[in-house]
């Protein structure tokens, strides 16, 4: 990105404020990118648990499997999903709430004794894999902000900050050298008036 400036002091005034900030805000941004960073390694990690928590409660039940041919599918639904919202360095991120069911009348008298067992089990694998595919948008969410922030720290680090520092040399040389051509033409105009007025 080249950075577009004229050769005077109006543009060096602007380039230097530009100059100023960015300097200024590189190191809360940097902050910011090591703040999202370790949210994201927590967030892999706490994935990684529920994801093995998952996998062990689902496997813990196949042991009754055969017992959920008896079990009729529209008996329990997820209602509905509550969520809230934290900000994470900045980030807005959704955070699960809690999980609404709906579960159907069904006799206690015909109905085997097991289905009251049978929507527990249910409850909690959804719970549990609802809370799961959250922590995966989280990590999603965050881990694009980290990219976002992490370019930003390089177009300030690497491209804007040498690049105004660039321009501001070559305004500063060129109005130097501005300024050391009219002295010299002055001095030329000052002898030659007084090469004239001794004549």
């Amino acid at each position: 990105m080249a950075i577009k400036f004229q050769f005077n002091k109006t543009s060096l005034n602007d380039l230097n404020k530009q100059l100023k900030m960015r300097i200024r805000t590189l190191p809360t941004i940097k902050s910011k990118e090591s703040a999202l960073r370790m949210e994201v390694q927590k967030a892999k990690e706490e994935s990684g648990k529920l994801s093995i928590e998952l996998e062990e409660l689902i496997s813990s039940y196949t042991g009754i499997s055969a017992l959920w041919n008896e079990f009729e599918p529209d008996l329990i639904k997820v209602k509905d999903v509550q969520l809230n919202s934290i900000k994470i360095a900045g980030v807005n991120i959704p955070v699960l709430s809690e999980v609404l069911f709906d579960v159907a009348q069904y006799s206690l008298f015909s109905s085997p004794v097991w289905y009251s067992d049978g929507i527990q089990i249910l409850k909690s694998l959804a719970t549990a894999g609802i809370r799961y595919e959250f922590f995966v948008q989280k990590i999603s969410l965050l881990d694009y902000a980290r990219k976002k922030t992490t370019q930003k720290v390089n177009l300030y680090e690497k491209v804007q900050i040498p690049g105004y520092t660039e321009a501001i040399r070559k305004i500063k040389r060129f109005l130097e050298d501005e300024d050391n051509l009219s002295k010299s033409a002055q001095k030329i105009v000052k002898k030659r008036q007084e090469e004239e007025g001794r004549q």
